[in-house]
């Protein structure tokens, strides 16, 4: 296990990347690893709304649903110490990734669309691929996003990997990335 990644006073580590990548599963796993808490930002938003994210989509919209993920972001995550899991579009809007990078290490999972599409199969919390075809839809939304998600953070490709191979992975990254960070900072006298 990595030395930095027990201390309560280390970088958050951000998980962001589009929906069915596995920020969730991934980000589970190595808060227990860790010893950390672990934040879903869904289920903060959730939270917040008191509504399920398809309510929230269905009675206000994406816009609305985008600001609550700020309200989210800029109020409810820890400063440290946490595996945080983001939702899907999160790092996507003007800004969002600049404020989602300022709350600590930011690892952006990608996965192909076959692997989205068999991840995401029946799940009815995800209102962006409802309809017809969403193979469709996943491939126009990781168009529109790309770009946002490789400026968000890290890419760590998820597609044939289990678990425990990205967990030490992750790990890896994180650790070389929060060395980095706490060497740049100036020493307290």
């Amino acid at each position: 296990m990595a030395p930095v990644a027990n201390k309560e006073d280390s970088p958050n580590l951000i998980l962001a990347g589009f929906m069915g990548t596995g920020k969730s599963a991934l980000g589970r796993q190595l808060a227990k690893r860790w010893r950390r808490r672990f934040y879903d930002t869904d289920e903060l938003v959730e939270k917040l709304a008191g509504a399920s994210i398809a309510d929230v989509f269905a009675e206000h919209g994406e816009e609305h649903f985008r600001a609550l993920e700020r309200q989210v972001v800029e109020s409810l995550l820890p400063p440290n110490g946490a595996v945080i899991a983001c939702g899907g579009g999160l790092v996507v809007p003007p800004g969002m990734g600049e404020l989602v990078r300022s709350k600590g290490i930011v690892v952006t999972l990608f996965a192909s669309v076959d692997t989205i599409l068999r991840r995401t199969a029946g799940n009815s919390r995800r209102p962006l691929l409802k309809g017809d075809d969403p193979e469709a839809k996943i491939r126009d939304l990781m168009k529109k996003r790309e770009q946002a998600y490789m400026k968000a953070g890290i890419a760590v490709y998820t597609d044939g990997r289990s678990l425990q191979q990205l967990c030490v992975i992750v790990e890896r990254v994180y650790e070389r990335e929060a060395r980095a960070l706490l060497k740049s900072r100036p020493k307290s006298e």
